[in-house]
Order: structure tokens, then C-alpha cells, then sequence
């Protein structure tokens, strides 16, 4: 009885990253998985991706943060990649990807990065959120750029 009660399932979201080379163009998205925490999603659902140059400016720090998470793109096989990735990694690299993937300045991708690994959990899944349920999630975006980019930071 009590090794049931210790092996009981975790009641948490459930993501994956997926992975592919299309051409010579690496593309990496983070989708959210259906489970018991989130019984509304009945189909699997794309959250955020990142791909061409802005993955390439920033290649290293999110092969740092998927590696990390125990997933290695350095030895991806040629049909792609598809494995599962905890929660806390999954909001940080969503909310990186959403907010660089429009960005061209590489100065300003930088801070806003730093800024990003900076965060607690807690607050980067709050921006995360919010860029994803807002009606008008390029203003949020765009708040949190100008937040993170800015001198006073």
C-alpha cells in the first residue's frame, strides 16, 4: 500500500522537443504534450519554435539548455528528433524562442537571452503565458524585449 502511494504518477504538464534539418536549416520547437494536468489538450499542441538565423546567433546557449535537459541535438538523427522534456526547460526555451524569433538586432538578442536564464520559473512562465492567452501576444512580447533589453535591467 504505501509503495503505491510512492509511486503515484506526477501531475504535470508534458512537453517535447522536436527537432529536423530542413535543407541545411535546423529547426527546433517545443510542443505541449496531451496529459492529466492539462486535459483540455486532446491533440498536440506547437508552443513555440526557432529556427534559421536567430537559432544560429543564439545555437549555443540553447544546445547548453537542451543539454542540460538530458537532449543532445549534436547527434540528432537525419530523420529528426522527438523526446520529452521537463516542464521548468520547456517554459524557459518556449519563451526564448517566441520573443528572439522576430528579433534582428544580435546585441539585443543577447541581453534579452541573458535576461531570459536570468528569470525564475516562476516568472518566465508567467511572460510565457501571458504571450500565449493574450489576444494581442506581439504587445507582450514586445513589453518584455524593451523590459529586457533596456540599460537598467
Amino acid at each position: 500500500m504505501k509503495a503505491d502511494y510512492m509511486n503515484r504518477p506526477a501531475i504535470q504538464p508534458s512537453y517535447e522537443v522536436r527537432a529536423r534539418r530542413v535543407g541545411n536549416e535546423l529547426q527546433v520547437d517545443i510542443w505541449q504534450m496531451p496529459s492529466s494536468a492539462s486535459p483540455h489538450i486532446v491533440t498536440p499542441i506547437r508552443v513555440a519554435g526557432l529556427a534559421g538565423r536567430n537559432l544560429e546567433i543564439n545555437q549555443i546557449r540553447i544546445f547548453k539548455r537542451l543539454k542540460d535537459a538530458g537532449i543532445r541535438l549534436d547527434v540528432m538523427p537525419i530523420d529528426g528528433l522527438r523526446l520529452p522534456i521537463d516542464e521548468a526547460a520547456a517554459l524557459r526555451l518556449a519563451l526564448m524562442f517566441r520573443v528572439l524569433a522576430p528579433m534582428r538586432s544580435r546585441s539585443a538578442m543577447v541581453q534579452v537571452a541573458e535576461g531570459i536564464e536570468e528569470m525564475p520559473r516562476e516568472e518566465a512562465a508567467y511572460w510565457l503565458g501571458m504571450a500565449v492567452h493574450r489576444k494581442n501576444p506581439r504587445r507582450v512580447l514586445t513589453a518584455l524585449r524593451v523590459l529586457l533589453t533596456s540599460t537598467a535591467r
